[in-house]
């Protein structure tokens, strides 16, 4: 065949292979655009390459988008149950870690196939991204895929037949998760007060800075016989009734500064409804909801927001993301407004502006020119994937400098990841593919025996850690583990397990972390 004789003609061949066997499920799980890594293998093995620029610029994308999408999560991961998920993260990744090499020593295996045997097993391309762009080495593209069948698909039994294994009572855990949240949630309630303090009369509501001192969000005044949306300049007069927000103890707060609590309902001239919202306009970008002021000036409240296939609860402090699409309740006729302050543009969404993206792999670049130099005759540089890695991460929590916004929309970031994902495992796997029978005549069923224990040990420990030491709800501690293991079919199949999202949250927020954790294992294991 004569597309066989281009390197062009085989890249695009066997991706289309790929894509196509990817889509095919078995039990609800596929191999998604894995399956393209196996395809290569098969056309490695005939002697078919492909040109080694498009896997460098392949990794190049990967590891970029990798790192816009993580970076805000990876920083903000810190600052709730930090400490919790990443002693999890650790513990497997380390676990698995350790568990690699003494098994390299044991079977007399390359440390070079080990750890491509350790990101298969963990089902990371990241970190086999990462190591093969170090060692410069084909063992870790087959060591990846002599492990990451089982990877696939022994993380989605594990946590699929854990509650089985520890006898949890999946209803108990999702009470007590509800307790959990009611606790650092307290319920909010509306309630309607007299103006009755002189020290109030006259002045405006962003004098009094009302929701700073109670942290109650004023929803309606009712003055002259006529229901207003307030705003930072509604002037608070004597027997004006005030509806208000909060907690029963941030309510109690506010009580002491306007008023007594009163029954009488404020009648609403004023149609409330729900819409949602796609974030396009960079005016609106990283500024915090208490500046923005919502509520004060279009009677809008934020519900839900929805980013990268997440969904977050917001609070004052929250921030919009370029891409983010939220969910608003506000009057019918504040919606236009509001649909201007946000931008709520499609066709700018779907539009994927390379400037950003290009000038921020070019910064990568530069930064793995980088070295440090430790000795005499050794200095460290962290290379071009720890370079653009660092970019993405760093460059997506600034969000956007001037009028470039760094943030990528999630569905153009998952198309630059899954672009240059089919460009690098199409090049590993024929890298890997002219090697691969030679190494499973030698030591293929070791192989697969690590790759089964090194996956489902870590697995273990951290259930263990999590249930024994740390105390965690078995839901947290589910999510906790995909996400420490990075495998979204795994959550997948748990989510069906409960009807609370306590799994989707603790994945979110330790995902970030894990990824970056692993990446920096597999570059140890190399060291042995």
């Amino acid at each position: 065949m004569e597309i066989l004789n281009t390197g062009y003609g085989v890249f695009f061949l066997l991706t289309t292979i790929g894509i196509f066997l990817g889509r095919i499920k078995i039990k609800g799980i596929s191999l998604d655009t894995s399956a393209i890594f196996f395809i290569a293998l098969i056309f490695g093995y005939y002697d078919l390459t492909i040109p080694d620029i498009i896997q460098q610029i392949g990794l190049i994308f990967f590891m970029y988008s990798v790192g816009i999408q993580a970076g805000p999560g990876f920083f903000e991961s810190f600052k709730r149950r930090g400490l919790q998920l990443l002693t999890l993260a650790l513990t497997l990744s380390l676990s698995g870690g350790i568990i690699t090499v003494i098994l390299a020593k044991i079977f007399d295996v390359n440390m070079h196939m080990a750890v491509g045997l350790f990101t298969g097993s963990l089902t990371s391309a990241s970190s086999l991204a990462v190591t093969i762009e170090n060692t410069q080495s084909t063992l870790p593209g087959i060591g990846f895929a002599m492990a990451f069948p089982f990877g696939v698909i022994g993380v989605v039994l594990i946590t699929r037949l854990s509650p089985r294994i520890f006898k949890i009572d999946i209803k108990k855990e999702e009470q007590k998760y509800l307790q959990e949240i009611k606790a650092q949630y307290p319920k909010l309630v509306n309630k309607n007060y007299i103006v009755e303090n002189q020290n109030v009369f006259g002045k405006t509501i962003g004098e009094l800075n009302l929701r700073s001192l109670t942290n109650t969000n004023i929803s309606k005044v009712y003055q002259k016989y006529s229901t207003i949306n307030p705003k930072a300049t509604t002037v608070i007069r004597e027997g004006d009734i005030i509806r208000a927000c909060g907690t029963a103890e941030d309510l109690q707060k506010l009580k002491l500064l306007i008023g007594r609590e009163t029954h009488r309902q404020i009648p609403s001239n004023k149609k409330i409804i729900i819409r949602h919202f796609l974030v396009t306009n960079n005016k609106a970008l990283n500024i915090p909801f208490g500046e923005l002021a919502l509520l004060q000036n279009y009677n809008a409240t934020v519900t839900s927001i929805r980013r990268s296939g997440i969904d977050i609860t917001p609070n004052a402090n929250s921030r919009f993301r370029f891409g983010d699409k939220i969910t608003v309740a506000a009057p019918e006729e504040n919606m236009k407004r509001i649909g201007t302050l946000v931008g709520d543009d499609r066709k700018k969404l779907d539009e994927l502006d390379f400037l950003p993206v290009v000038t921020g792999i070019l910064l990568g670049i530069l930064i793995s020119f980088i070295k440090i130099p430790l000795s005499k005759d050794f200095s460290f540089s962290i290379g071009l994937t720890g370079g653009v890695l660092i970019a993405g991460l760093v460059l997506s929590k600034i969000g956007k400098t001037g009028k470039i916004i760094w943030n990528i929309s999630g569905s153009s970031n998952q198309f630059l990841r899954k672009l240059g994902l089919i460009f690098f495992l199409s090049g590993v796997g024929t890298d890997a593919g002219a090697l691969i029978i030679d190494t499973i005549k030698t030591n293929g069923i070791n192989l697969f025996f690590m790759g089964v224990i090194i996956t489902i040990i870590p697995m273990f420990i951290v259930l263990m850690v999590g249930k024994y030491i740390l105390k965690i709800n078995f839901l947290r501690l589910l999510g906790a583990l995909t996400g420490s293991m990075t495998s979204t079919p795994a959550l997948s199949a748990i989510e069906p397990l409960t009807k609370t999202n306590a799994p989707q949250v603790t994945y979110a927020m330790v995902y970030p972390m894990a990824l970056i954790i692993i990446i920096i294992t597999s570059q140890l294991i190399t060291l042995f």
